[in-house]
């Protein structure tokens, strides 16, 4: 595909209420009856869906943008772009969740493949809203 083709493609993909991410979740927490959530709130990073009382941050990443383990792969026209893009984005969201855990928020990270199995995202949610986290000085 040539490059302009790609880069078009690529601008018309959202950051924010991307339907096979954030949609989906949204489906997922209100199927759970899961409430207390906000969108985009915010505080370090801007995670995609917080829960400020039980103080849980839940960011859900695309395969390709965040650079999945399972499902990444670097297009074959200018990969060495790309390669540094998703770079970056992993090195961001490592240092988001490190940022987020010193100042006591439980951090949650859902890829896009596993909101597939609804019943293990919403146990894991409902363990960590049950445990609660206090921030340590």
């Amino acid at each position: 595909m040539p490059t302009i083709e790609r880069s078009a493609i690529m601008r018309a993909v959202k950051s924010r209420g991307n339907a096979s991410t954030e949609g989906r979740m949204v489906s997922i927490l209100r199927g759970a009856r899961l409430t207390g959530w906000r969108r985009h709130l915010q505080i370090v990073g801007t995670p995609d869906f917080v829960f400020p009382a039980a103080r849980v941050a839940v960011m859900v990443h695309g395969c390709f943008w965040h650079g999945c383990p399972r499902h990444y792969r670097s297009p074959c026209d200018n990969s060495v772009y790309w390669s540094a893009k998703i770079a970056r984005n992993i090195a961001r969201d490592k240092l988001t969740r490190a940022r987020l855990r010193r100042d006591g928020w439980a951090v949650l990270t859902f890829w896009e493949h596993d909101l597939k199995r609804e019943d293990v995202v919403v146990r894991r949610l409902r363990r960590a809203l049950g445990r609660g986290v206090t921030k340590t000085l």
